[in-house]
């Protein structure tokens, strides 16, 4: 039987991006922090080259306008782009024109960059809700074919936990999802496939996780992750709240060995979309 290959995806985005701090630092202010994305994906597409991986990599707009050899680097070494909007803002804090508007600005940048159309999206924080559905028709209006946005569970940030646990057609658009993989546990969907879940949980344990959505559910898995994840000396956000320091900071000097454990257990490519 031919091993199954599963989804990798990499959310290019900087330390100071992420909704974790985003009450403590608004876009405007991203130029005056020391960016670290170029050489934290650097790290990430080295070791991908060294075994021979694959991957989707989400790229968000403001970085990508600013980084545009890093965009073409990746592309270079085989990867496929994804927009991951332009100033990673939660789709649920904006209106359908402010959600258009930014999704239309990233796209074109990174098709811009790359000479090729960019057919993938992936939401900020996960942020296609039930309180956003709104957005699949704009992806569609703008030309996006699929999506990789939604996670099937229970978050005080996103989630819609009544949906597919792998990829399905949109019932309302002409879109096909990749879903946030899962895992079931006595039942349960449990979150084990990438970021914060890579972290927080010992590698053993995600290991079996993933081979149970392997080999007894016999479907490919889509795994996240981001590249200051793999920092863990990157500098830290004052007067955070302790979720967000938990969240953003837990066990980031292990993320890389973890990572490298990951390539050498299972197969990966990037997401086929459609």
């Amino acid at each position: 039987m031919n091993p199954i290959i599963n989804y990798l995806t990499i959310d290019v985005e900087d330390y100071f991006q992420v909704s974790a701090f985003e009450k403590l630092i608004h876009p405007s202010a991203w130029d005056g922090y020391v960016s670290r994305v170029e050489r934290n994906t650097g790290k990430i597409l080295a070791l991908l080259e060294e075994y021979e991986v694959k991957g989707t990599f989400f790229i968000v707009g403001w970085t990508a306008e600013r980084y545009p050899n890093m965009v073409r680097e990746i592309v270079d070494r085989g990867h496929e782009i994804g927009c991951h909007s332009y100033l990673h803002q939660k789709i649920y804090d904006l209106n359908p024109e402010e959600f258009r508007e930014d999704t239309k600005k990233a796209k074109n940048i990174l098709e811009d960059i790359t000479g090729r159309a960019v057919t993938g999206y992936r939401a900020p924080t996960y942020s296609i809700t039930k309180k956003s559905l709104w957005a699949l028709d704009i992806l569609e209006e703008l030309g996006f074919r699929w999506d990789s946005s939604i996670f099937p569970i229970f978050h005080d940030n996103y989630g819609i936990p009544d949906a597919p646990r792998f990829e399905y057609k949109l019932p309302e658009n002409n879109l096909k999802e990749y879903p946030i993989s899962t895992a079931l546990l006595l039942g349960r969907k449990i979150p084990v496939a990438g970021g914060g879940y890579f972290r927080i949980f010992p590698y053993w344990f995600t290991k079996m996780a993933l081979r149970s959505i392997n080999k007894l559910e016999q479907k490919p898995f889509v795994f996240y992750l981001h590249p200051w994840e793999i920092d863990p000396d990157q500098p830290r956000i004052p007067h955070a709240g302790w979720k967000s320091r938990f969240r953003h900071y837990n066990n980031l000097e292990k993320t890389e060995d973890r990572l490298t454990l990951l390539l050498q257990h299972f197969q990966f490519g990037p997401i086929p979309g459609y």
